[in-house]
């Protein structure tokens, strides 16, 4: 069945039809539940060319990796984001394209994507400090999200992330209130907007426990689990070594469970860790009892969301900025515990 046959099948016109299932808010809520029920009982799948011819639009969303963030290719957390983002854009009849480009190459990139109209919006990734693309991609018209934050001005742009700084705060007072003072924090690349969040939750937190900062204790890098591992040895091996340790990720929290065993010591007993938890499909934090005390929320639900608002844009004329921060959850595991004697 084609469009044209399921739109004379409902009564409607196939570019109504096509607006329906693309998730458009000019179409009635009653409509879109309508179209979306006989699809599903006529077992109807849009043909994406039928539906682009009907609407003038892609049916694509842009997102754009630079070759510096390659890793991300491969990184569990990227690819729970994108199924998060993919399964939306699914049931609204999109596609995804994915573009790596050369360093720098980026705003290029963004610029054919809107005079050609291959993509009809786009999910900007890793916002950093001074980030040139919001004000770019403010430039193109094109409707964008953002996935977490920049400091840039204007502010009037839409986004997803989390409240970073205070869950960082929170997992510092903790380890605090378990009476440690000698913390080690692992986090990424500080150029990243979250790692700059991340550092300032747990600075202020000792801060404000008079609790000295000692740059020692301080490393940035990105979040593999070699470099946890590397960066908890080498503090471990200090002359007055971290009973604890803040980690950016569950990746690199793996590496340092590894250092921390390493030298003979037992995690949650010895030294205690909290991470941040993403809730990743292919690397969980445990199953009934979480092994990592964590800040959590899910990066495929922040996926879905960001999808989710981004079609409603493309669907808008002149929508006003969504800006959505999430709490974290804070949760036990198994790997902490009061700071030794």
């Amino acid at each position: 069945m084609n469009l044209r046959e399921f739109s004379k099948v409902l009564g409607l016109s196939p570019t109504t039809v096509s607006r329906a299932l693309g998730g458009y808010s000019e179409v009635k809520e009653e409509t879109r539940r309508r179209v979306h029920d006989a699809a599903i009982a006529h077992g109807y799948r849009p043909n994406r060319r039928a539906a682009a011819l009907a609407t003038g639009r892609a049916m694509a969303i842009g997102h754009v990796i630079p070759t510096a963030f390659n890793h991300e290719m491969v990184n569990p957390v990227f690819a729970d984001f994108i199924a998060g983002a993919g399964d939306v854009y699914a049931k609204a009849g999109y596609d995804m394209l994915l573009s790596v480009v050369s360093d720098g190459d980026e705003e290029r990139a963004y610029r054919q994507m809107a005079s050609a109209g291959s993509v009809d919006g786009l999910i900007v990734h890793g916002p950093r400090t001074g980030d040139p693309r919001i004000a770019l991609l403010q430039t193109t018209g094109l409707p964008f999200v953002v996935h977490g934050r920049a400091p840039v001005e204007p502010k009037d742009y839409s986004y997803v992330d989390i409240d970073n700084m205070r869950a960082f705060k929170r997992a510092t007072d903790l380890l605090l209130d378990l009476g440690h003072r000698r913390i080690g924090f692992l986090n990424g690349i500080e150029t990243m907007d979250f790692a700059r969040r991340r550092r300032d939750g747990m600075t202020s937190a000792l801060t404000a426990r008079a609790v000295e900062l000692d740059p020692e204790l301080m490393a940035s890098s990105e979040m593999t689990e070699l470099s946890g591992h590397s960066g908890a040895l080498s503090m471990l091996a200090l002359p007055d070594p971290p009973t604890a340790f803040l980690v950016s990720s569950l990746i690199m929290a793996i590496g340092v469970r590894r250092a921390i065993e390493d030298r003979g010591l037992r995690m949650g007993r010895d030294v205690s860790v909290v991470i941040h938890d993403d809730m990743l499909s292919y690397l969980a934090n445990g199953v009934e009892v979480p092994i990592f005390t964590a800040t959590r929320s899910s990066v495929r639900a922040a996926g879905r969301r960001c999808a989710e608002i981004l079609l409603d844009r493309i669907g808008d004329d002149t929508p006003p900025p969504v800006q959505e921060t999430w709490e974290c959850e804070l949760v036990l595991g198994a790997s902490t515990g009061p700071a030794p004697t």
